[in-house]
């Protein structure tokens, strides 16, 4: 098992080079967020639109297969067996659908075309019922899960830890006329994001080294089990807190005193032509979801 290349979500892909990666990251960033607050209070096609979106601009980016296949395909079958039991689950209208009765008990004619029930089958036990409210929910949650999920880790997948640190610093800037320290947040992010990889390790290494002792977790039982879970969870605290104490003693030996005084400029945050292009296709999305997305329409 190798955590660092197997793990599904939140890896950044250094090759090939996209023009995903060649945006700015506070216009990527700025991407996120319309991803993340756009479906709120929105009308289903809206939110099957913006699905629709994301798979265009990952195939358009030309991203492996493999990486492909491995960051979308399991949430893609995620997000339709939600969609799936979302539709057929009772949708929780307790009411008797019933067509209206003229005084002599015929039957009149619906005004239109319009049904509650779209789809009915009973069969013996097997009961499947299929109502607007019940695909509208199924519709809104998974492409809500979908949506939030993707574009995340889209573009924690194009964005080096480095850029977005840089990012957030850049539109953090105006905070510091009310005294917050903005360049140690990004400093501390940075060096979250670079830890993440390190907790992965100490993970994978205390996992292998308990599957090399070929533990018979039968015979123990569960409390000895979970004691020696215990054990590998304390010990992967103390690796933590020893790698912790390590960059803080390297950091100081440096003579690390302030992140200003100390600070490298790895990427020049600039907006291009690229940057502007795709800003105006973010407001086109913003008037679309302000026009035609609402969830009244």
């Amino acid at each position: 098992m190798d955590l660092l290349r197997s793990l599904p979500l939140g890896l950044y892909l250094e090759q090939p080079i996209t023009w995903l990666h060649h945006l700015d990251s506070r216009v990527k960033l700025a991407w996120l967020m319309s991803f993340l607050f756009a479906p709120i209070l929105a009308n289903s096609y809206y939110r099957i639109a913006l699905v629709g979106l994301l798979i265009l601009i990952t195939l358009t980016a030309a991203i492996p297969l493999r990486v492909w296949r491995q960051q979308m395909g399991w949430l893609l079958l995620l997000s339709v067996l939600v969609l799936i039991i979302s539709v057929f689950a009772p949708d929780g209208l307790n009411a008797n659908h019933q067509p209206r009765l003229a005084a002599d008990g015929l039957t009149l004619p619906q005004p239109g075309s319009y049904h509650y029930i779209l789809f009915k089958l009973q069969q013996g036990f097997l009961n499947l019922t299929i109502t607007r409210k019940s695909l509208d929910l199924g519709v809104n949650v998974s492409t809500l899960l979908f949506t939030l999920i993707y574009s995340t880790n889209l573009y924690l997948l194009t964005t080096a830890p480095e850029e977005i640190t840089a990012g957030i610093e850049s539109l953090m800037r105006p905070l510091r006329r009310f005294n917050w320290p903005v360049t140690e947040i990004a400093l501390t992010l940075t060096l979250s994001l670079r830890f993440i990889p390190l907790v992965l390790e100490e993970v994978q290494n205390l996992v292998r080294s308990v599957n090399t002792r070929a533990i018979n977790w039968k015979k123990l039982g569960i409390r000895k089990s979970l004691q020696v879970w215990l054990m590998v969870i304390e010990r992967l605290l103390e690796n933590l807190l020893l790698r912790a104490d390590q960059i803080a003693s390297a950091m100081k030996v440096r003579g690390f005193t302030t992140p200003n005084t100390h600070r490298v400029q790895w990427h020049q945050l600039r907006l291009k032509k690229g940057d502007w292009a795709v800003l105006a296709i973010l407001v086109v999305l913003w008037g679309a979801r302000l026009i035609v997305g609402g969830e009244g329409l």
